[in-house]
């Protein structure tokens, strides 16, 4: 197990915006419903953020013993630069996951949801699988589809059932832009490593798009998001519009994608696209807040 500063330090830049936003914005709905639990709150940001700790300790992991760290232009990993021990970044790995298993076990307790342990169950495994297994299906081009699933569609919506009890269309269209920028953010991570992972054969969906549908698929997920967050403000409030804020930035980001960014490049855009999904749910959370 990793002492506290070790697990932080698995929370990369991009991991605070990706567990905030769902909790944020799906608990900006639960106000619109009347039912706000801030202590329920807190234990779904947990849950959140050691979920995404989690799954940069198996990534890290798993991609190491494989081998395909080998090439690469992001961050720095644990294994492939021999930092640290494969069993040690295991460890790691699964005492994230512990962390939010036992906040998910809390909230179940306190809204009464058995049901919901089949969901956080399905959350861990699929946080695991993505690269690790024998057939981990972040390699077959997957990874965009269960990134939206369970940042987007479960993280919000759950936050706002545990919360109020009920969950509705506003919910869904707020978990559809969440998951669609927390997919964009893979999609860019993607991009900026198409080439490395072609050369160790990982399938990911930018290899088998190509960088020119890839760099498309990233501005139709733009187009859409700023649609959504519309549809938002006409059915709920016009202050909701506050959430066009993260669609400026992810305009912004969406900008150097269409100019051709490269490698390096590329790091500035995950960055924004992260800054982007905050500012968003923020937007989204405040506009209701004040209407």
């Amino acid at each position: 197990m990793a002492t506290p500063s070790q697990w932080l330090a698995g929370a990369r830049p991009r991991t605070l915006p990706a567990a905030v936003s769902p909790v944020v914005a799906g608990s900006g709905v639960a106000y619109l419903a009347g039912h706000v639990d801030l202590v329920v709150a807190a234990l779904c940001l947990l849950v959140a953020l050691a979920l995404q700790v989690g799954v940069n300790y198996a990534n890290d992991y798993s991609d190491g013993i494989r081998g395909t760290d080998a090439v690469r232009v992001g961050p720095m990993r644990l294994v492939g630069s021999a930092a640290a021990s494969p069993p040690a970044v295991r460890r790691a790995a699964f005492g994230s996951f512990g962390i939010a298993a036992v906040a998910g076990l809390a909230i179940v307790w306190l809204s009464g949801q058995w049901w919901l342990l089949v969901v956080g169950a399905a959350a861990i495994l699929a946080a695991w699988f993505y690269t690790g297994g024998e057939h981990p299906y972040g390699y077959a081009g997957l990874g965009e589809l269960m990134v939206f699933v369970f940042f987007g569609l479960v993280a919000v919506m759950g936050t706002t059932y545990v919360q109020a009890h009920r969950v509705d269309v506003v919910a869904f269209v707020a978990s559809v832009a969440v998951g669609l920028v927390a997919c964009q953010v893979l999609v860019a991570n993607n991009l900026r490593d198409i080439d490395g992972d072609r050369e160790v054969g990982k399938r990911t969906l930018a290899t088998r798009l190509g960088e020119r549908g890839t760099r498309l698929l990233y501005v139709v997920m733009t187009v859409v998001v700023a649609v959504a967050v519309v549809v938002l403000g006409a059915l709920t409030s016009w202050r909701a519009l506050l959430g066009l804020i993260g669609v400026v930035v992810l305009a912004v980001a969406t900008r150097s994608v269409l100019a051709g960014a490269q490698g390096r490049a590329l790091v500035r855009v995950l960055q924004l696209t992260g800054i982007a999904e905050l500012l968003m749910a923020v937007g989204l959370a405040l506009g209701w807040l004040i209407s």
